[in-house]
């Protein structure tokens, strides 16, 4: 599982693909964060990064696709599957080492916009005005969300040989899941009713509020497992 890990991790880094999508996302972000004027936090008139934490998602439902959509499909594509499906490691190590280089590589998109929360705690009054536990949760939202929709595109990744294809059913899949429930909560009039809980939205907000509830990090984990599973299954009923 590490030789795979490390094998994705050069491969991503090694191409100019990570870096633009990763620079693409940043830039983005920012934009989000300090001009855009019905979300820059220079019209808030106080330190907040709402608008950083509630960005991101929507920008992860295009950054982890374009990560995660060559991490299977090229390797069929190209038919150098068949060399690692004949390796001495299992199809779980195959899942769990792509799985994990793209998580981290999610983990590096990330770190530069502790910038972003460096600047605005400066820019508070008092300097370093901010709710300390809402950004750490926030994060860590951000983190659990991250390894669900890179399960999602793996398992996107595993059904195809098309990498527009994987990208297109990771951003549905994504989308659905996150926002779908709540917009049907919406559409029957239930919005107290107990189908947000099945959206990811509901626990990434409610994680961001600093509280770390159980209930949360299963539902990450589940999900996020689900869909592992689902990848090792299409893995082992390879026909090609």
């Amino acid at each position: 599982m590490l030789t795979i890990l490390q094998k994705e991790i050069t491969s991503y880094l090694s191409s100019l693909v990570a870096y633009v999508t990763i620079g693409v996302f940043l830039l983005v972000l920012g934009l989000f964060l300090w001009v855009f004027p019905d979300t820059s936090v220079l019209n808030y008139g106080y330190a907040d990064l709402g608008s950083l934490f509630n960005t991101t998602p929507y920008l992860f439902m295009f950054l982890i696709p374009a990560i995660t959509m060559r991490s299977l499909a090229e390797e069929k594509k190209e038919g150098t599957f068949e060399l690692l499906a004949t390796s001495p490691i299992t199809d779980w190590q195959i899942v769990l080492g792509k799985y994990l280089a793209c998580l981290l590589l999610v983990l590096l998109a990330l770190v530069p916009t502790l910038v972003y929360v460096y600047s605005v705690s400066e820019l508070g009054n008092p300097i370093g005005n901010l709710d300390s536990g809402a950004v750490i949760g926030s994060y860590i939202g951000l983190f659990l969300l991250g390894g669900t929709f890179v399960a999602i595109g793996i398992f996107a990744s595993s059904i195809t040989k098309n990498q527009i294809i994987a990208f297109t059913v990771t951003v549905f899949i994504c989308f659905f899941l996150f926002s779908g429930f709540d917009s049907f909560s919406g559409l029957l009039s239930f919005q107290n009713s107990e189908i947000q809980n099945f959206g990811i939205n509901e626990h990434y907000q409610a994680i961001s509020r600093g509280v770390l509830d159980t209930r949360d990090l299963v539902y990450f984990l589940s999900v996020s497992g689900l869909f592992l599973l689902l990848t090792k299954t299409v893995l082992g009923g390879r026909k090609w």
